[in-house]
């Protein structure tokens, strides 16, 4: 009796733990669906409060990416088209192979009537002869190659070039639209363009309605095939008429206090000239002056190009203009952000993009590639970020960087606030620079225009003061702090120049730090 009740109680034991663990797994999975449908709520709520943030609260906005306006297309620079390039084939070897590849042997077209197509006609693909050729649409031209099945008509050949340009948002072949002095405008004239239809979603309707109104924006993708390779051209040619270091009349001492009341005191020739001969009794004409400071120059500039400023991760650039005979020529400027040296500087008649990749490669002389968090500021002209783009079409990803742009003078947007202070540092350079350029009323060819920039920003990188620097100069050169006086440190910065030659003559890389 007692056994029957202890396996009864047992019984009922089991039978209440069973159905307790089936009760809390019942409520484990009540719980875990629970919480996935509180998830799925909460993942509504968020994407409701992003679709209301980004409607109706201003973020943070970053170049061409904060301001949606079709204005701004035109300053935007397209990325680099698709390149298909044409493999010329010969019949006489494609044949054998089509027969060894699938067992296909192709034999000459098997005429029914006369055929009118030209003796001479050959395929432009793999150069077929006549008897492989059919007319492929009858009287209208059209003639197919029997060997590569390729449609051609004889007056006109696509294959005569060894690549085509395709737009890369529709595969459109590019049409050729403008020749300019140093590239070609191609366009994709695609009306069914994805990238067409976008921007044009964009425009204010009324602009629209409008007769030639579509013409006041950049709707279509537009690629700048260069003509020019810029970066094949040498940095380190020597002015013109540079006369040499052998004095007949004075000595190197005159020819220091012609760079130092020159270039340092930024006065004229004409003043240079007076100035030597009311304080020093030194008589001299202001062309011999002219003459000095090209000279100068010619030996200066090597060392100044070629020297090592240990660059940081910021550059900043900014054209300005001057005048040469009164037509007005521009000067182009990058700076160091953290040293504030000028490290490419370039003059040029034109505003083109070619002065812009001549005064980037200077810059970038020193830099197998560029830093991490790289930083290149400039304003809105179109100039930099196509420089940008040759840079990665000619170097890859080591020289792939973005132009932040400062659009305006006024800090309308996010970037113009935060990187303002940077494009200010460059709009003080070119100040500084105009206001001993002010002084010449400007200048008489554009060799002059050279070597007065050289000397200027020789001046400016190894021999001025700088108030944010404690009144030091920007870059200590060991030799020139040896000297006391400026007279010396010209002529010192002569030698290293001299020396810096030597070296680049001997194909040595300059390492005068």
């Amino acid at each position: 009796m007692q056994i029957k009740r202890a396996l009864t109680s047992q019984k009922k034991y089991n039978e209440f733990t069973t159905n307790t663990i089936i009760n809390k797994e019942t409520m484990l999975m009540d719980i875990i669906l629970y919480l996935l449908l509180f998830i799925q709520y909460q993942h509504k709520q968020i994407c409701w409060l992003f679709n209301f943030i980004c409607r109706y609260i201003p973020l943070k906005q970053w170049v061409f990416d904060d301001s949606h306006s079709p204005k701004y297309q035109k300053f935007k620079i397209d990325k680099l088209p698709k390149i298909i390039y044409y493999e010329k084939w010969d019949y006489k070897d494609y044949i054998p192979y089509l027969e060894w590849k699938y067992g296909k042997k192709i034999k000459p077209v098997s005429r029914r009537s006369e055929c009118d197509i030209d003796d001479n006609c050959t395929c432009p693909r793999c150069n077929a002869p006549k008897p492989y050729l059919y007319k492929n649409n009858g009287s209208k031209g059209q003639i197919l190659c029997k060997v590569c099945s390729t449609a051609f008509s004889p007056e006109e050949n696509r294959f005569s070039k060894s690549y085509s340009l395709k737009c890369p948002h529709c595969n459109h072949s590019l049409a050729h639209k403008k020749d300019r002095k140093h590239f070609v405008v191609h366009k994709c004239v695609n009306p069914k363009c994805p990238y067409y239809l976008h921007n044009l979603n964009k425009v204010d309707k009324k602009d629209l309605k409008e007769d030639y109104g579509k013409n006041k924006y950049k709707l279509h993708y537009i690629y700048r095939e260069f003509q020019i390779d810029f970066f094949r051209m040498d940095l380190n040619t020597l002015p013109k008429n540079a006369s040499s270091l052998k004095f007949s009349k004075h000595d190197q001492h005159v020819m220091s206090l012609c760079l130092t009341y020159k270039v340092n005191l930024g006065l004229s020739l004409r003043k240079t000239a007076q100035a030597l001969k009311d304080i020093h009794g030194i008589s001299i004409s202001h062309q011999q002056v002219a003459n000095y400071c090209k000279t100068a120059s010619a030996c200066i500039k090597p060392f100044v190009d070629n020297y090592d400023y240990k660059t940081g991760n910021v550059f900043t650039a900014d054209e300005t203009y001057i005048k040469i005979r009164g037509i007005k020529t521009y000067i182009w400027f990058i700076m160091d952000s953290a040293k504030r040296s000028v490290i490419g500087y370039q003059v040029s008649d034109n505003r083109g993009v070619g002065p812009c990749i001549l005064a980037m490669r200077m810059a970038f002389r020193h830099l197998k590639e560029l830093p991490k968090n790289f930083k290149f500021i400039a304003d809105g002209y179109s100039a930099y970020p196509l420089a940008a783009q040759q840079f990665f079409h000619e170097f890859g990803d080591k020289f792939k960087f973005e132009i932040t742009q400062v659009i305006g003078l006024t800090n309308d947007d996010e970037v113009s606030k935060e990187f303002r202070p940077y494009k200010q540092m460059i709009e003080r350079l070119n100040r500084t620079y105009k206001a001993s350029y002010r002084k010449t009323n400007g200048f008489d060819n554009i060799d002059g225009a050279n070597y007065d920039l050289a000397l200027w920003v020789a001046y400016y990188n190894f021999l001025r003061p700088h108030k944010h620097n404690n009144y030091k100069v920007l870059n200590e050169v060991e030799m020139l702090s040896q000297a006391d006086t400026m007279l010396g440190k010209w002529q010192l910065l002569i030698f290293l120049g001299q020396q810096t030659i030597l070296n680049l003559q001997h194909g040595e890389a300059a390492n005068c730090s």
